[in-house]
């Protein structure tokens, strides 16, 4: 369904894999104006990869500054374990690429934003631009690559994740063995392959990172260590800490 208000045009639930799940749709967001070529800006929301909803969007701001938004749902963990929810994202950005020209939108500015499990696919996405292991499905000869990557308190390492006092990745609960379809210590590879900072290269795209210094969920050197691989691999990187309220207002509980 497609609606317009003073500012804005929406489209609704527009499938971005042929015959997909209800999850592989996204919503866009566009200025009601008669630019071209707008800049986009991609949203994926949090949820520890098992819950959350692209219903909540709050990139939806930037519409008002001449951006086009998306707000992308992707499988979720009870439903395919990763790399399900990387190859999703890919082919969202693939499908918006393919449509530019339909919706306006400039298919060399595209810009990734998540927040927390959605930092971490965001990440992922900022840091396998030029791999096509997880390019599956239609529009193959489109590019999943972004131009820049906002990380809000995104996992960054599953390998080396943190202290007692974060939430336990052994255990059933943890959103991090549900992706993974159980324990790290029995899914080494999957959780290595999983982990932004062991894809970090040259090519990866600028990031800004920002994370709560007294994050309960998850560990802050998450985001320093993926800062550090990024500038020493020569790649722009801006990290913030925060301890504000900052975080809690977008943060979807992770555990």
């Amino acid at each position: 369904m497609d609606f317009v208000d003073d500012t804005m045009v929406t489209f609704r639930n527009l499938g971005y894999v042929a015959k997909g799940c209800d999850r592989q749709q996204l919503d866009l967001y566009l200025p009601d104006d008669r630019n071209p070529a707008r800049p986009l800006v991609v949203w994926l929301h949090g949820g520890a990869w098992w819950a959350g909803s692209k219903e909540e969007c709050p990139a939806q701001v930037l519409v008002a500054h001449g951006y086009a938004v998306a707000s992308v749902g992707y499988r979720l963990s009870h439903q395919a374990h990763f790399p399900a929810q990387l190859e999703d994202c890919k082919a969202a950005i693939r499908w918006l690429r393919a449509h530019a020209a339909d919706y306006g939108i400039d298919p060399q500015r595209i810009g990734v934003w998540g927040e927390s499990a959605g930092g971490h696919l965001a990440a992922l996405l900022g840091t396998t631009g030029e791999r096509r292991e997880y390019d599956v499905g239609e529009h193959l000869d489109q590019s999943s690559e972004v131009q820049c990557v906002v990380d809000f308190f995104g996992p960054a390492n599953f390998l080396l994740w943190g202290g007692p006092e974060y939430p336990p990745m052994e255990s059933p609960d943890s959103g991090i063995y549900r992706l993974l379809g159980g324990p790290v210590s029995q899914h080494r590879e999957s959780a290595r392959l999983a982990s932004p900072v062991y894809s970090v290269d040259r090519r990866s795209a600028p990031f800004l990172i920002l994370h709560g210094a007294k994050d309960e969920v998850v560990p802050l050197h998450q985001s320093q260590e993926l800062h550090a691989a990024l500038t020493n691999a020569g790649v722009e990187s801006r990290s913030e800490e925060h301890t504000s309220e900052l975080q809690s207002q977008f943060r979807i509980s992770y555990a």
